[in-house]
């Protein structure tokens, strides 16, 4: 609708500052000369919308220019509300609590006069995971501390080969991917940036040295990079019981999975045979077998072989 792209440029002004028309005509799937259009539009509602000639040209707001909280639906404040609930679990921070309370006083004002239809959560967001280590908060919250102090922390680290480290690091930023606590670090060990993972992070401490000016590079998504696994992708087809059902649709897209007619489950899909692979497979016990590749096999068997061989021995 005409209205929600207008409403949506508008922020999008906001947040970004000055935007092309070729910039907004691609992202809203419309011709440039629609969106100059929608400048009109926006200039006859009283929004200060200015244009810019030349290369480096296009459409900005403003200085100073602010949307009223009332452009902001009852849904919308309640999918805000919805998040930061999210937040205040995994986060052990009085601010956070302060501004789920200023966000719900918000709801409340938009949601007066409206039908009981609003007030329910179709969505409700936890990130703190169920059956996994918990007392993680603390660390989160020095953390967060360090990074608004700009001070360094001191650490062991366990890295992926099972070694224990002492690293000293400038926290740049705190990461939720899924419901795993990362920290975006520049190492002075290492003299680079990295990713540490919160849950292998121990004995961390705050330092009173201050943090260096750096350039942070930029963490808006996070995807996974091949170069972090040396093994060989394969094609690889595993065969799962089928009391392994549900643990597969945990795992494995519906798309790769086929339900054979005696209820088994043959999956399909590309992998690095790595010690994520291994570990996942193991983890199946006998409900899983690997029918390709047939090294993958192999290392299973010699995996399960030193499992018996170390209960073997305690039996002596």
């Amino acid at each position: 609708m005409k209205i929600d792209r207008l409403l949506a440029i508008t922020v999008l002004l906001l947040n970004r500052g000055r935007l092309s028309a070729k910039e907004l005509a691609d992202r809203f799937e419309v011709s440039s000369k629609t969106i100059y259009r929608d400048m009109d539009t926006l200039c006859q509602a009283g929004i200060p919308i200015v244009a810019h000639q030349g290369i480096s040209g296009g459409f900005e707001i403003m200085e100073h220019y602010m949307i009223d909280k009332y452009w902001l639906s009852a849904e919308e404040m309640s999918a805000l509300v919805t998040a930061v609930k999210g937040m205040s679990s995994a986060l052990e921070d009085q601010q956070m609590g302060i501004l789920l309370e200023k966000v719900k006083s918000l709801l409340h004002r938009v949601e007066q006069g409206l039908g009981d239809e609003y007030r329910r959560e179709p969505v409700v967001m936890d990130f703190q995971p169920w059956g996994q280590r918990q007392g993680l908060k603390p660390a989160v919250g020095l953390l967060k501390k360090a990074i608004q102090e700009k001070r360094r922390v001191v650490m062991e680290y366990i890295d992926s080969r099972g070694n224990v480290e002492r690293r000293t690091i400038e926290p740049a930023s705190l990461i939720l991917k899924g419901n795993i606590w990362y920290v975006q670090a520049f190492c002075l060990e290492r003299e680079d940036f990295r990713i540490f993972r919160l849950s292998r992070m121990q004995h961390i401490k705050m330092l009173d040295e201050t943090s260096e000016t750096r350039m942070i590079p930029s963490m808006e998504r996070l995807e996974w990079v091949s170069s972090w696994s040396s093994a060989l992708e394969q094609e690889t087809v595993l065969l799962f019981e089928a009391a392994a059902r549900q643990r597969v649709a945990d795992i494995f897209p519906p798309e790769r999975v086929t339900v054979n007619p005696d209820g088994s489950l043959r999956v399909r899909v590309l992998y690095k045979l790595d010690e994520w692979f291994y570990s996942m497979i193991l983890s199946f016990g006998d409900q899983v077998l690997i029918e390709q590749p047939g090294e993958a096999a192999e290392e299973v068997k010699r995996r399960a072989q030193l499992i018996m061989q170390r209960y073997d021995n305690q039996d002596r």
